[in-house]
């Protein structure tokens, strides 16, 4: 029986679908704020002139506290001149719906603070207080964190130039002290001909760790690295391209390398926590008279167990006769460099931000950026600070989902 023809109705016709796609929505002109930091060893500002003109040649609105940007030296001619319009009153900055700083939300700030704001800014979570949290919370803020922000590689853009600002400047510090002129003992770091080289141990071996060995190699210093993932060792490995004598954390191996080295370098990170303290007293104690030590993980409590914290002002302290340098925000000392590369990360996002009409289009458009969210209109979005604190934890993507 041969197979029957399908019948065709005319009663019913075929009609495509329409598919819903996102319509970009109309850019909006910000209106950004920059206070002038008071906090302590704070000398950096999140926007350089530079940028300042491109966000105003763009139609944005930019405020700056005056003498905001003395730290990195830059004047409030610079950026009156790049179309920002200096303001003498803190009070009016914060009247601005986007606020860009470069130290953490201070409880002065958060009085200032008007409802519905975006604040960019670090959070330093090793000081965040919870009454601050809250207070923002109240104030339904949303609020970006430089920490924790993403760019389309998965990496985190500012933390990242931190490091390298940190661990190139390691080297340079060391050097520093190692000089008469500070009482050191007196050693040329890196040697030269006819001279054994200076001996440096890294422990990390993360972005400071592979900044500080690349100085120390070109200062023409002998490297020995620790660290006790095996894949950062050959990153580090490869990146450099040299042959490095590397190790894991292994108490003997560190003590013994310790005793004879002229310069030991602190670079392991906390991740979210404290760094693990992995030289001993006992160990420092050994060490030769007059050598540096150079604790970068201070931020995070230090991996010295006789790391103290200290100022630019004072950054230094002697102990068992071997000197220390354990300031933290190492940037800060290098002001207008880390501006600079804060800027960089900054700018480009801000116009972004303007572009695609405001901070919750640009949270729904760009996944990476919501890493960098840790408040979402008075909603606490970060589990970190969450169980922290004992706060309401909001899932950020469930937040942005809701809300269109």
């Amino acid at each position: 029986m041969a197979a029957s023809k399908p019948i065709i109705s005319t009663s019913f016709s075929y009609q495509t679908l329409e598919e819903k796609l996102d319509v970009k929505p109309k850019g909006e002109s910000l209106f950004i704020g920059i206070p002038k930091e008071t906090s302590f060893n704070e000398n950096r500002i999140a926007l350089t002139p530079e940028a300042i003109g491109v966000l105003v040649a763009n139609g944005h609105e930019v405020c700056i506290e005056t003498n905001a940007g003395f730290g990195a030296n830059y004047s409030d001619k610079d950026y009156s001149e790049a179309g920002a319009k200096i303001v003498y009153d803190k009070k009016e900055i914060f009247n601005c719906n986007v606020i860009v700083k470069s130290a953490p939300v201070s409880e002065e700030d958060c009085e200032l603070l008007k409802p519905n704001t975006t604040i960019i800014s670090p959070i330093h979570v090793a000081v965040m207080k919870k009454d601050i949290l809250q207070k923002m919370m109240e104030k339904k803020v949303t609020a970006l964190s430089f920490e924790n922000l993403k760019d389309d590689s998965g990496h985190n853009p500012i933390v990242r130039s931190m490091s390298e600002i940190a661990g190139s400047a390691v080297m340079l510090i060391a050097g520093q002290y190692l000089s008469n002129a500070n009482d050191g003992k007196g050693v040329l770091v890196g040697g030269i001909s006819g001279i054994p080289p200076t001996k440096v141990i890294i422990i990390g071996a993360g972005i400071v760790g592979e900044y500080a060995a690349r100085t120390a190699l070109a200062m023409g210093a002998s490297v020995k690295i620790f660290d006790n993932s095996i894949y950062r060792l050959k990153r580090l490995q490869n990146n450099i391209g040299v042959r490095l004598w590397t190790s894991v954390i292994e108490p003997k191996i560190l003590g013994k390398q310790l005793k004879t080295c002229d310069v030991a370098i602190g670079a392991l990170s906390g991740g979210a926590g404290r760094t693990p303290v992995v030289v001993s007293e006992e160990m420092v104690e050994q060490m030769r008279p007059g050598s540096v030590i150079v604790d970068v993980s201070i931020d995070h409590g230090g991996c010295f167990e006789t790391s103290m914290v200290t100022t630019h002002k004072k950054p230094v302290f002697t102990k068992f006769d071997v000197i220390h340098y354990c300031v933290p925000n190492i940037p800060s000392g290098f002001a207008r460099t880390a501006s600079q590369a804060i800027s960089n990360v900054l700018m480009p996002l801000l116009l972004e931000t303007g572009e695609d009409g405001g901070i919750d289009n640009i949270i729904w458009h760009k996944i990476n950026t919501r890493s960098g969210i840790y408040l979402f209109k008075g909603s606490l979005t970060n589990v970190y600070l969450s169980e922290r604190f004992g706060l309401k934890y909001t899932d950020l993507n469930l937040l942005i989902a809701s809300k269109r």
